[in-house]
């Protein structure tokens, strides 16, 4: 009995032992699997601020400013595989970008003073000297910006203040072309037109003022269109205009013998004017208006000389009728007192 009770108590004791072992055995593994998400998530981290530095770096045209230097720092990204070499090119592209963002915002400058100056060149500030302020102000404030180091925010206005004096500077074109249309005398050639694009052009300052741009934009573009055809309708029938004047004055030049007495100066119209002929049949109506009317000019310069050289002509012919009636009279003069000494 004593001895079954032994046996007993011993098999108690190996099923313990095993049991034990076994949860042991199980648990072993918590250890590496603790340890591998961590060092994934370093990885991805660094690796995700890199990809951030180098758009970061690329937004700023890093790329363009120093080209051999982003080459090496791509390549250094490009065969990163650790946490520390993603935090390296990190560091990298971040000094890229330092370096780079004085020279993008100097060109940005660059180009805003550029496009304020051709605005300025216009005239049309000088008329609406409100809207050049308030570009000026919004470029202000992007300088203000990026002085105080908000780099993305001065980009932004930058680009914002580039678009509101490229906006003007088209709004500066249609007053131009129109000023034109006027200037030339070209409204009594298409006074409809001119009405209309008139109208348009009021709707888009209309919608500028209360700032929808792109109403403002889509309108201007239309004025410009009008006014244009204005323009064109006006050089066109401007130039038969001009043709009809030249054709009369060369008419009269031949008219008046200038061919002949002038010849050298009527010759000169003449290849004004078949130059402009040639314009003319080609649609270039503005060229050969302008031909039309130096061929007008020059014969009627051929026929002033014609009439200077008659009138020094006929007082030539005075003079020497002149010295005919003198010689005469001297002649009967001698007569008579040969007449009288022979008595």
């Amino acid at each position: 009995m004593r001895k079954s009770i032994i046996s007993l108590l011993i098999m108690l004791s190996i099923l313990v032992l095993t049991v034990a072992s076994c949860k042991s055995t199980a648990e072993t593994p918590a250890e590496p699997e603790n340890t591998a998400p961590a060092s994934s998530t370093t990885l991805n981290t660094a690796k995700a601020n890199a990809e951030k530095a180098r758009q970061q770096a690329m937004d700023f045209e890093s790329n363009s400013y120093f080209p051999s230097e982003w080459e090496a720092v791509e390549a250094q990204f490009n065969s990163a595989q650790t946490a520390a070499e993603y935090e390296a090119a990190a560091k990298e592209y971040n000094e890229l970008m330092k370096k780079a963002v004085p020279l993008y915002a100097q060109a940005r400058e660059d180009e805003i003073l550029a496009v304020r100056e051709q605005l300025i060149a216009t005239g049309f500030t000088e008329y609406f000297p409100q809207y050049l302020e308030n570009a000026d102000n919004m470029a202000l404030a992007a300088h203000e910006q990026y002085e105080a180091g908000d780099y993305y925010k001065a980009k932004e206005s930058a680009a914002s203040a580039l678009n509101e004096y490229e906006t003007l500077l088209d709004g500066a074109r249609v007053y131009l072309t129109r000023q034109e249309v006027i200037d030339r005398g070209f409204t009594q050639y298409d006074a409809d037109n001119f009405l209309k694009a008139d109208d348009v052009a009021q709707e888009a300052i209309d919608a500028f003022d209360a700032g929808d741009r792109v109403t403002a934009i889509a309108k201007m573009e239309e004025a410009q269109l009008r006014y244009n055809l204005v323009l064109s309708n006006g050089w066109t029938a401007y130039a038969a205009d001009r043709k009809t004047a030249a054709t009369e004055e060369r008419e009269l030049a031949i008219a008046e013998r200038a061919n002949i007495a002038a010849r050298d100066t009527f010759r000169s119209g003449d290849t004004l004017y078949f130059e402009a002929e040639e314009l003319f049949a080609a649609e270039k109506y503005s060229e050969a208006a302008i031909k039309f009317v130096d061929s007008e000019a020059v014969f009627a310069i051929s026929r002033q000389e014609t009439e200077e050289k008659r009138l020094r002509a006929e007082e030539a012919i005075r003079i020497a009728e002149e010295k005919i009636e003198e010689s005469s009279e001297s002649a009967n003069e001698a007569e008579r007192i040969i007449e009288g000494g022979s008595k």
